[in-house]
Parts: structure tokens; sequence; C-alpha cells
């Protein structure tokens, strides 16, 4: 058994210590003394496009969801600037780029990144060739000087991916959790809350065994924050454990109800945001007052399940 998923039964065992959604009547409501600003605003959307380096024959592409790449200049025979910017400012420095390179010719090449005044490269790069697994790069072929990162890649003309971390895009998401309810419809439903900003769907995954009056509710979410997919593959593996249909699982889905929300963010996450949803707002940071639909419509669902039950 791998050591996240005796981690995870561990933590079965200590659930009653952990903040679970029980009866109303012990929620209580906290006031702001500054409200916080959630209402939307101005988001710069990416030019989707191949953009070819001629005097080098090198390419780069943003077309495809999960990609950031704002520019892509030619700096020298060996070298391209890879210009990343975020959605909007203010924003938390978590510079996020992805984006799928190649070259007429066999060839090791350099990326020299460039992000705006005051924002630093954050994320080892991972590189994804011929559609098989991600791997890091090697720490070898990273060279950095003060705010600069460069890397080294080796080209062909196959596209390979460059990104601050594994890309999981919404319909990556959408075929995770619709293999996940397979088979499973006695105690799983796929249900939806809503859409997002642009219209993605919110889905939520209702899991439980017996009857959910009074019975204790536990609330798990992922990807608020579009490039923190350690956080996505940490609730994957909760989620796939509670569900192997073991004899403790079912003792859990007995005594809890869980409700999980596998994206809270798709338009960030297809949008390769640094941070923001579509509507220039840091979605784990407003969950005060509601203006932005994708928090609106979980609260919604949650108080309606609370009520009900």
């Amino acid at each position: 058994m791998s050591t996240i998923k005796k981690n995870i039964i561990k933590l079965f065992q200590y659930l009653t210590i952990i903040l679970l959604f029980g009866s109303c009547g012990n929620l209580k409501k906290v006031y702001y003394k500054i409200p916080v600003d959630t209402h939307s605003r101005p988001i710069s959307l990416q030019n989707k496009k191949i953009i070819r380096l001629s005097e080098v024959g090198v390419y780069a592409s943003n077309k495809f969801d999960g990609a950031r790449l704002n520019g892509f200049k030619i700096e020298n025979d060996s070298t391209a600037l890879v210009i990343i910017n975020p959605e909007n400012i203010p924003i938390n420095n978590s510079a996020y780029y992805a984006f799928k390179t190649w070259s007429d010719t066999p060839k090791d090449f350099y990326y020299k990144f460039k992000y705006p005044k005051g924002y630093n490269h954050r994320y080892i790069p991972k590189i994804k060739k011929n559609d098989k697994i991600w791997s890091k790069i090697d720490t070898t072929n990273i060279y950095k000087k003060d705010s600069i990162t460069i890397i080294k890649v080796h080209l062909t003309k196959k596209p390979i991916i460059i990104a601050a971390q594994e890309i999981q895009s919404s319909t990556d998401v959408l075929h995770w959790y619709t293999e996940l309810a397979k088979g499973k419809d006695n105690y799983l439903q796929i249900k939806s809350v809503g859409k997002s900003n642009l219209g993605r769907n919110l889905p939520v995954l209702d899991i439980s065994i017996g009857n959910n009056k009074k019975k204790d509710m536990v609330v798990l979410l992922t990807r608020q924050h579009p490039p923190e997919v350690t956080g996505y593959y940490a609730f994957q593996s909760f989620l796939e454990t509670i569900l192997e249909d073991s004899e403790l699982s079912r003792q859990f889905l007995k005594k809890y109800r869980v409700i999980a929300f596998p994206i809270m963010n798709p338009d960030g996450v297809d949008f390769g945001h640094w941070r923001h949803n579509a509507g220039g707002v840091d979605l784990n940071r407003y969950w005060s007052v509601y203006n932005q639909p994708e928090i609106r419509q979980v609260v919604r669902f949650i108080n309606r399940e609370l009520k009900k039950n």
C-alpha cells in the first residue's frame, strides 16, 4: 500500500476532529471589519497562436487548454525569450507558464523566461514528450542568476510541452471523475451546481451510503488556484481510496456524506491563469461576499443540502 493511502486511512480515523458541516445551528457567520471587494475586474486574454522564429527554425504554441504564453521572441541564435504575463494585477507571485515547442531540425535550445517587474520564476519546469508521462527537467539544464531563469531542452520536429505544472484541464478532470464514477451509481452521484463566469460546468460528486438524514457532511474542494495541481492529486487519491469498496471505506461512507468539488475554477484552469477566475478574482480569498458565480453557487448548494438533511 502506498504511503499516501496509508496516511489517508489514518486521516479517516481522526475525521471527527476536523471541521465537519453538521447541523446549521453550529455554523457561525464571520463578519469582516473591512469588506472584501469581490466584484469582477478586467483580465488580459492571451492571443492564441503558433509563433515561428524563422531565423532559427523554432516554434512555440499556446493553442491548447491550460496554456500560458504571452510572447515568444528570438534573443540570439540559440536562445528564445519566453514572455509570461498574469491575467491581471495585483496578483500573487505564482508565475505560471505552459507552451508547446518544436524545431525544424534536432537541436539543443535555450528558453529565457521574462516576467513583469516584481514577479519571478517559481515552478521547476515539467516536460511532456510524445504524449507520454510528465517528468521534471534535469536540474543541470536550469540556469539561474538573480531574477533570470534559463532552461535548455532538446528539440525535434515532434512538439513537447514545457509547463510549470502538469496540465490537468477541465476536460482532463471530467474524464477522471467520469471514470471514477463507473459502477458506483448506488452511492456516487455526479451533479452540477451551475456554471462558471464563462459558462463552464461546476461539477460536484455526492458520495454516501444509506440515508443522509442528520449525517455529518465532509466538504472537499480543489483547483481554486489553477496551477495548484498537487492539491488536486491529493484530492483524487482521497476519493479513490474511499471508493475502493473496502470495509473501512464502507464504514466511512455510512457515517459521513462527502460533497466533493473537483474543479472550482474551470475558466482559470483552461485559460492558464496564475491565480484568478475569469472575473479577475482570487476565489480562495473571497469566501465572504459571494459576487463570483463559482463560490456563490457552491455555497448555495451546501446550504441547501444542509437544510434538506
